[in-house]
């Protein structure tokens, strides 16, 4: 049992990290907030002082806001409802035995290592082009004309850039779930004549609510973020452009640090809004 001299030596020891993580944390947030109440413009005048919730006020009432907040949910929901599915029926795959399971794994996991900038230049120049890109030979295979699909099907193909990135995450932790699913009574079921699919619905799916849910708390909270994959692709065109997309336009291109600080602290509300909601249905599966 620990005594109260180890648990302050404990405490003493991780006060640094804990201390350097609250710093790294708390600094750029803070300096976000205060830059929202400002005017500042680097490039045109620097800091012209406060202007109190002025520069909320006009992100919100910004045409592009609610635009980019529905793209935002729209690419999060397909990503997760992609990979879920996917990640539930690969993981089902890989834990039956196969020969070179441990090859097939790794392949299975390699994208989720890809940076997300590479990843996105493969997509879009080896698979998306157009005129030499890998989905347009097989149009033209099969007598069908090439889709430009970054212009006329942008928002599904940034859905089936991240996804491909986010699957194996999804995979491997679900993989582990099944992994740890008590094999004697799926054998027991199936002693009782329960078929495959029942087998599934009524003792798999379940036992996956756990991983499930963590890995849509996790993943969602990343895909909130989500933009090297835009900017590389349609640079917030077509209807792509997300909240954070928004955000860098109005820093770097029209150089208002102020207007994009506001916008940041709208995302930071909308993270939490979802992180909340995602944590309650955890809570309620870690519960069971």
């Amino acid at each position: 049992m620990a005594t109260k001299a180890s648990r302050t030596a404990a405490r003493l020891m991780l006060a640094p990290a804990v201390i350097l993580l609250l710093g790294w944390m708390m600094v750029p947030l803070t300096m976000t907030v205060i830059f929202s109440f400002k005017r500042y413009l680097p490039m045109r005048g620097g800091d012209l002082g406060w202007v109190g919730f002025e520069n909320y006020v006009r992100f919100v009432n910004s045409s592009a806001f609610w635009p980019a907040v529905q793209s935002t949910l729209m690419i999060v929901g397909g990503v997760l409802l992609i990979t879920v599915v996917l990640g539930v029926l690969l993981a089902i795959l890989l834990d039956q035995p196969m020969w070179g399971q441990g090859i097939v794994r790794i392949l299975v996991i390699a994208p989720f290592f890809v940076m997300p900038t590479v990843s996105a230049l493969v997509w879009k120049n080896m698979f998306m082009d157009p005129v030499n890109g890998l989905f347009a030979h097989l149009w033209r295979f099969f007598g069908a004309t090439p889709v430009s699909w970054l212009s006329e099907a942008s928002m599904p193909s940034i859905i089936l850039i991240v996804s491909w990135q986010w699957l194996p995450f999804a995979t491997l932790i679900l993989l582990t779930a099944i992994q740890s699913l008590d094999s004697e009574q799926l054998e027991a079921a199936e002693m009782d004549g329960a078929s495959p699919l029942s087998r599934f619905i009524y003792i798999t799916l379940p036992h996956l609510a756990r991983a499930i849910t963590i890995v849509v708390l996790i993943q969602t909270i990343f895909l909130l973020a989500i933009f090297a994959e835009i900017f590389v692709t349609t640079q917030g065109a077509f209807g792509t452009r997300t909240l954070t997309y928004l955000i860098f336009q109005r820093v770097l291109e029209s150089q208002n640090v102020g207007l994009g600080s506001a916008g940041g602290v709208y995302a930071i509300i909308l993270a939490n809004i979802l992180a909340l909601f995602l944590m309650r249905i955890v809570g309620k599966n870690l519960d069971r």
